[in-house]
């Protein structure tokens, strides 16, 4: 639906699928839900989110669904089974490629993590973003950063960082970066001539494995 086929919309998520969906998993899709210009993005409540939400919650909290009536403008029906990996092309979210579709593209830096999802190759840099502390002290707890700092890659305490622009990790003229960040307009991570292409976590990390955009089974 590109990035303006929601604006001023809400985004609702629900059906058979759901329970394949983690929390992480809903999480990066309702944020997503922003980008296709909607107001928000939610998903129907099931055992996932109960158990999510049974250590976090000390109040009474009310369950809200959508009525059995509920009139939609549009409805959409994606066979999760069909999904292939894909990646967003400069500079719109919305241009997006399957593998099918994609040449090879060097690159100079991975970044894994922000906000939307929180093997390093010669000359590619690997940032990892952790989005919460929480998830900083969960990774650090299972020795996953012992494993990406082994890895060569630069692991930062939880922050926006290159995904706007900020800081740690801007794009110099001419480079590329796979991200799994939400936005890769022109000049978003740093210079106006530089590109941002948008993946999963499974994909940045294979990319950062190989120096080039890279799908998953390339290096299992």
């Amino acid at each position: 639906i590109g990035v303006d086929g929601a604006l001023y919309k809400s985004m609702e998520f629900s059906g058979e699928g759901l329970k394949n969906l983690s929390m992480e998993d809903r999480l990066c899709m309702a944020n997503m839900a922003i980008e296709a210009g909607a107001k928000n993005g939610i998903f129907a409540v099931d055992d996932v989110t109960l158990d999510y939400i049974k250590d976090k919650v000390d109040r009474e909290y009310k369950i809200y669904k959508a009525d059995d009536d509920a009139e939609y403008e549009a409805e959409y029906t994606i066979d999760l089974s069909q999904i292939k990996p894909t990646v967003a092309f400069p500079h719109l979210p919305e241009n997006a490629r399957t593998f099918d579709d994609i040449p090879e593209v060097k690159i100079d830096q991975v970044v894994i993590g922000s906000c939307t999802n929180g093997r390093m190759a010669k000359n590619v840099r690997c940032i990892v973003i952790p989005a919460t502390q929480k998830v900083y002290m969960q990774a650090m707890k299972e020795g996953l950063l012992e494993i990406f700092i082994n890895a060569g890659c630069a692991v930062s305490t939880p922050t926006c960082g290159p995904c706007l622009g900020g800081h740690m990790g801007i794009l110099a003229k001419g480079e590329r970066a796979v991200a799994t960040t939400n936005r890769n307009f022109v000049g978003r991570m740093g210079h106006p001539e530089s590109e941002v292409y948008l993946a999963s976590p499974y994909v940045a990390a294979a990319s950062a494995v190989t120096g080039k955009i890279s799908q998953p089974s390339e290096v299992m």
